[in-house]
């Protein structure tokens, strides 16, 4: 038995070093990932930042809103964009986003206003679809390594149904990138564009001193008209950017957790396999100088029962 134990511990300790090795092969990738979309979203924040202030500074002109992007409307209904992975494997990060949208649709019901999903990740879609939320769009295949032309298409199916009708705001809902060891979830308002919407962008705080003087031409309405969906498209880029860091530094962390905890349990089945062969041995000694001392014993006897039988025999 104790023998048959050794064998059944030696199994597991390969296969938890056959594990051991894909954590940490897994881990590598992930932190050289890491370094390429942290670089990606740095890149993106000045252009997010100008696009901003072009916006705000418009507005501040005399831009009227004439696009149906600009018109705040009576909230009935709202949209929810939630930007999760297409793989597990990354600890938390999916959950989070789960729990913030869920969140949020939970307090849309009690407001007694309609919601629609826009899922972006695989994860994302088979959560909320096997918990039968309502879904209008899905998007997947790109949360590891986004496009602009990714969230052109996003961008493009929300303004289409904003411009319905079916929605009257829309909202972000994405893992924000703040460092390799720090992701917070957000919230963020993404149409229709008001002053405030501007104001709590990714770019630059406003300022409440006075700004620069522009001249514009054409005037600043028309401008902002063909500025805002571009705006929406850099804005729904800068959240697939900052969700992609987010889940490489997660899922680093994970596989890192994994390797260690496989380390762990390989420590711990080795003693106890180490355990196991010492009481094997020590059974198997036993057994050895139980069978001397009876064999020995026989050996004494021996004459003694010859002895017997031939007086019995005279």
């Amino acid at each position: 038995m104790p023998g048959g134990e050794e064998r059944v511990l030696r199994r597991r300790i390969r296969s938890v070093q056959s594990t051991k090795k894909i954590t940490k092969a897994m881990e590598l990738i992930a932190g050289s990932r890491i370094r390429k979309a942290e670089e990606r979203v740095r890149a993106a924040v000045p252009y997010s930042e100008a696009i901003t202030e072009i916006a705000r500074d418009l507005a501040a002109a005399g831009g009227e809103a004439q696009s149906d992007l600009l018109v705040p409307r009576e909230v009935k209904a709202s949209a929810l964009v939630v930007i999760a992975a297409d793989r597990g494997l990354c600890g938390g990060y999916n959950s989070n986003v789960f729990r913030a949208g869920e969140g949020e649709v939970k307090g849309i019901a009690r407001r007694g206003e309609r919601y629609e999903l826009i899922t972006v990740g695989r994860k994302a879609e088979g959560y909320f679809r096997f918990r039968d939320y309502r879904i209008d769009h899905t998007f997947s295949g790109f949360s590891e390594n986004p496009t602009y032309e990714d969230a052109r298409a996003i961008a493009r199916a929300v303004e289409a149904r904003f411009n319905e009708g079916a929605y009257d705001k829309v909202e972000l809902v994405y893992t924000r990138f703040v460092s390799i060891g720090v992701q917070e979830v957000v919230q963020r308002p993404l149409i229709p564009l008001d002053r405030e919407t501007l104001e709590g962008g990714d770019g630059k705080p406003g300022t409440d001193g006075v700004g620069p003087s522009y001249e514009f031409e054409p005037d600043p309405s028309t401008l902002l008209e063909s500025l805002v969906p571009r705006y929406v498209e850099a804005r729904i880029y800068a959240a697939l950017l900052n969700a992609a860091a987010s889940e490489q530094a997660a899922r680093q962390r994970a596989m890192k957790a994994a390797s260690d905890n496989a380390d762990e349990l390989i420590i711990n089945l080795t003693r106890k396999m180490n355990r196991a062969r010492q009481d094997a041995i020590t059974t198997e000694i036993t057994e050895i100088v139980g069978g001397a001392e009876a064999l020995r014993a026989g050996e004494t006897n021996e004459p003694d029962t010859l002895l017997v039988a031939s007086a019995t025999y005279d």
